[in-house]
């Protein structure tokens, strides 16, 4: 764990996590494609996050266990927010400092378009998989 910080692309957002995750994963889900058009390639930050700007989050609710906060201005995608505990998945590219990130896991594995693939061994989980681990079945 470590503490970052970061940014949107236009700067009207800024954050400072306190507890930043090193592993990062590829979630492949259609949902996570369809925002960003390709895997959302995240960092759990947990809930101790500062956001300064925060009037220029939006939050669109993706589904019944999850929502999405973006910038109202550049459209940067801010974060994954769990509903349920407030958790927070930031995407690894707005960290200013990306250094000690360690690619390690990959969710939805079973939804990953065949015209792409990662080199690095990590760990997968289905979409069943994870639907179990975090109680949505």
């Amino acid at each position: 764990m470590y503490q970052g910080n970061g940014s949107c692309l236009c700067g009207a957002i800024k954050f400072e996590a306190s507890k930043v995750d090193l592993s990062i994963g590829a979630c492949h889900c259609d949902g996570c494609r369809k925002w960003g058009g390709g895997p959302l390639i995240g960092v759990h930050c947990g809930t101790d996050i500062a956001f300064l700007g925060e009037e220029n989050i939006a939050v669109y609710s993706s589904s019944s266990w999850a929502e999405r906060g973006f910038c109202k201005t550049c459209g940067s995608h801010m974060f994954y927010r769990s509903k349920e505990n407030m958790h927070h998945f930031m995407p690894a590219g707005l960290f200013e400092d990306q250094t000690h990130f360690v690619f390690e896991r990959q969710s939805y594995i079973d939804k990953k378009p065949t015209y792409y693939s990662f080199a690095n061994s990590t760990a997968d989980m289905t979409e069943a998989e994870m639907l179990e681990k975090y109680g949505q079945v």
